[in-house]
């Protein structure tokens, strides 16, 4: 009818009004807690922030690759109620993290570069952990002829002299600065333009089983040899002997620090964290199982502890 007023609830705009009204009240509200989630996560990401229970460990490959810190970690995990995260990178590459403030804590072996590290204020504290040794691997046929020989450096000079192929990590890491201190003294500088020189910019197994596949020569931690040695079937320890105390040349040894990396304006680190693992990975209980990692399997420890509180127990 003309002039009606029409009083059904779909054509009363009273009753199209009202939800419009929540649904815009209801969506502010929804942008406006979007908005406040968005910053405050932005605010994070800007400081550098992390769970507090999450520790950085930046360490090097040879504690990843030989099963170490899967035996040890899970019980500072348990203890203590946290995540480890663990960035496992060469020695170089590890300290460049702590100096960025990246890693909160550093496990590394190469102590020139670690006590530079703590000089230049990057650390707070360094202490010795553990050592093994370095050795050289290679195939059984020997072409440079350096089984029997007395020092890493009268092997590399032999090696050089045949040209015979020899894989670097070449990748900064503590390893590779002991290779190439060790051919600092034996007067030489290999040129990877020789044909013969790979620098393969890779971590400690990769070198290795690019070694194997290439029947090279390499300057490998005992540890990651041991541990990876079924899947080497070309390598064999030419230079070393069968265990650490057989190894010839004490240039050979392998020592690792714990460094606590240091807070500071840009560096925004977990500094009571890092020192409470410190503390626990040079505690007398985590240096015994230290000395019993590989010995069932190896017949021989993969890392030999060497911490303060290891050395007082023993009377040293």
């Amino acid at each position: 009818m003309i002039g009606a007023v029409m009083t059904d609830k779909h054509s009363d705009t009273r009753w199209q009004v009202l939800p419009a009204a929540r649904r815009a009240r209801r969506l502010a509200e929804t942008l406006a807690a979007a908005l406040l989630l968005v910053l405050f996560a932005s605010a994070l990401s800007a400081c550098g922030s992390q769970a507090p229970g999450t520790l950085r460990l930046a360490t090097t490959t040879s504690t990843y690759d030989s099963g170490l810190l899967d035996d040890l970690l899970p019980d500072f995990e348990e203890t203590y109620s946290v995540q480890v995260e663990v960035i496992a990178v060469g020695t170089g590459q590890a300290l460049a993290l702590g100096e960025r403030g990246d890693a909160d804590v550093l496990l590394v072996h190469d102590r020139r570069r670690e006590e530079a590290f703590l000089q230049a204020g990057y650390a707070e504290s360094r202490d010795p952990v553990m050592f093994n040794d370095f050795v050289l691997v290679g195939p059984p046929s020997d072409p440079a002829g350096i089984g029997g020989l007395d020092s890493a450096a009268q092997a590399l000079a032999a090696i050089a002299g045949q040209q015979a192929p020899f894989v670097s990590r070449g990748d900064q890491s503590g390893t590779h600065g002991r290779e190439l201190s060790l051919w600092e003294a034996a007067g030489l500088e290999p040129d990877p333009a020789g044909g013969w020189y790979f620098a393969i910019g890779q971590g400690m197994a990769a070198t290795l089983r690019f070694a194997d596949e290439k029947a090279a020569y390499a300057l490998t931690d005992r540890g990651t040899f041991l541990a990876l040695r079924d899947k080497l079937p070309g390598l064999v320890i030419l230079l070393g002997g069968g265990q650490l105390s057989e190894n010839p040349d004490p240039e050979l040894r392998n020592p690792y620090g714990v460094l606590v990396v240091k807070a500071s304006a840009g560096r925004e680190v977990q500094s009571d964290l890092a020192r409470t693992f410190a503390a626990w990975l040079t505690s007398l209980p985590t240096q015994q199982r230290i000395a019993r990692f590989g010995l069932e399997r190896y017949g021989q420890p993969l890392f030999y502890p060497d911490s303060l509180a290891w050395r007082q127990a023993r009377g040293e």
